[in-house]
């Protein structure tokens, strides 16, 4: 029967990749924590690692395996939580890396989640790009950082964990020739003026999309600011490639704003954690994973857009 040993055994070694470097973190005996693995393959009947000589990869089944593992290890933690008198004796100081487009859609309710949980522990909220996050995340300076993953640099350094994928979409005005069509493609969109969105490495996936179809977009505007791309598509202005955590239906004016699939095969933004790999994790940031993977459960449905 599986046990919550083995899989808090078999996170260990999918999230440093090594049984040596695993039991160091897991303090026991490499043989203990070969045997674990061996048994949990053994139980659910897959493999769950590739051996190679330096060290292990998860195979598809292993990474399905690990997002099920963190969820078990986030309910019994939920459970305990639930029975213990007094989240309130657990105080400190956690220090939060943030990027602007997360922090403005994505890390409100969690923080209010968290501080519900632990109200006598203090938050520290950094905010800044995506970069220098990971520098502060790498040298300690920050205990966990929400943040875009999609271009996180340094993974030897990060361990991440996706709590949301967030696909990108068309945002248009009401009442444009492209909603009449039975499918829009990003060909029908370069026609188009686009409003383009720069903040948060925004620039960097509208590069990337427009790259890998091999076309060239008509830029109309640039704006670091999401609500200047909602009011101008709203307005008629343009039309806009954005994920749907930024989606709403409605600008600040109060004019409606549509929004379509588009036919292309375009890479969700991934949105999760990020923090520092091979060392003992600060003791409130445990917790905070807690609450973090409860809190993505209920994102993945309230930030959908109704299309």
């Amino acid at each position: 029967m599986m046990t919550l040993r083995q899989i808090r055994h078999f996170i260990a070694v999918a999230e440093t990749g090594s049984i040596s470097a695993a039991a160091q973190a897991a303090f026991v005996s490499q043989s203990s924590l070969t045997l674990a693995i061996q048994q949990l393959e053994t139980d659910i009947g897959v493999r769950l690692f590739e051996r190679h000589a330096k060290g292990m990869n998860l195979t598809h089944q292993g990474h399905q395996f690990l997002r099920q593992s963190y969820l078990i290890l986030a309910t019994v933690d939920n459970a305990k939580r639930s029975l213990q008198l007094g989240t309130e004796s657990l105080s400190g100081k956690l220090t939060i890396g943030v990027t602007s487009l997360v922090a403005g859609y994505f890390l409100v309710e969690l923080l209010k989640r968290f501080k519900s949980a632990y109200p006598n522990v203090t938050i520290q909220v950094i905010e800044d790009e995506r970069p220098y996050i990971e520098h502060l995340l790498v040298s300690g300076e920050i205990d966990i950082g929400v943040l875009i993953l999609s271009n996180i640099e340094d993974r030897d350094a990060l361990q991440t964990e996706v709590l949301m994928h967030s696909p990108f979409r068309l945002w248009l005005p009401p009442l444009h020739p492209l909603l009449e069509n039975e499918s829009i493609g990003l060909i029908d969109v370069a026609k188009q003026p686009l409003i383009q969105l720069n903040v948060d490495e925004m620039d960097v996936h509208a590069r990337r999309i427009w790259t890998r179809a091999g076309l060239k977009p008509e830029i109309a505007m640039k704006t670091a600011s999401t609500e200047a791309v909602r009011s101008l598509v709203a307005a008629g202005m343009g039309i806009a490639i954005l994920p749907d955590m930024a989606y709403r239906a409605w600008s600040l004016e109060g004019n409606m704003i549509e929004a379509r699939k588009l036919v292309d095969s375009l890479e969700p933004l991934d949105i999760g954690l990020a923090w520092r790999r091979g060392s003992a994790r600060p003791e409130l940031v445990t917790p905070f994973l807690t609450i973090a993977r409860e809190n993505s459960k209920m994102n993945v449905l309230s930030l959908k857009p109704s299309i």
